[in-house]
């Protein structure tokens, strides 16, 4: 019998120390906390009251070491695959397409100077499966794919989260595949030919 009431008179201090924390953040909502972030020596002293951002006008800012949403400078990206070889979950896809050499002066150079030997019609980036791991940004050679400050994105539609980085459309990758198909094409007849040739040289003799 005795637990019994004890187990009630439990229930209704837990209920009055509850009510009182409440009561107490209600009317302390007039003052506004402070921005101390959690390693600041000034955390545990700052007033108590409201810290409810008001979002979207307010936001939480972001650590400048943070990694959150990926982005690839295509102009720099030179398609060595690196990223997409070491990204533990898969979640970037890529393809490349061989530039001929008559094309490298248009296909261009890296701003760090580097001659680019492939177009990149493909890089895509699936940010709904990303865990800004960093591994990608780690291993590519020219800097171009990094982490940015964003962190409050969100789609309604799943596809919308796939990020399309490429520097080619569909038709110019379809013509440009054409073309180095056409010369590949040319190179083994000619020597399929240079072959016959010599052949017949040798026999001749």
């Amino acid at each position: 019998m005795s637990e019994y009431f004890s187990n009630i008179k439990a229930g209704a201090v837990t209920i009055a120390t509850g009510m009182g924390i409440t009561l107490k953040h209600f009317f302390n909502a007039i003052h506004r906390k402070g921005d101390a972030g959690i390693d600041d020596a000034d955390y545990f002293r700052q007033v108590d009251g409201l810290c409810t951002l008001q979002y979207p006008r307010e936001a939480v800012p972001t650590p400048v070491n943070a990694r959150y949403r990926l982005y690839n400078d295509i102009e720099d990206c030179i398609g060595c695959g690196q990223c997409e070889r070491a990204c533990p979950i898969g979640c970037i896809a890529i393809e490349t397409i061989k530039v001929l050499p008559e094309d490298l002066a248009v296909c261009g150079k890296t701003s760090g100077g580097q001659q680019k030997k492939f177009w990149v019609p493909v890089f895509d980036i699936d940010v709904a499966k990303c865990m800004t791991c960093g591994i990608c940004v780690s291993v590519c050679p020219t800097e171009c794919l990094v982490h940015t400050p964003v962190s409050d994105f969100s789609e309604f539609d799943r596809q919308n989260m796939i990020y399309h980085f490429g520097n080619l459309s569909r038709l110019e990758a379809e013509a440009k595949r054409r073309k180095v198909a056409e010369q590949q094409a040319q190179a083994a007849r000619e020597k399929q030919a240079a072959a016959a040739k010599a052949a017949e040289e040798k026999n001749g003799q």
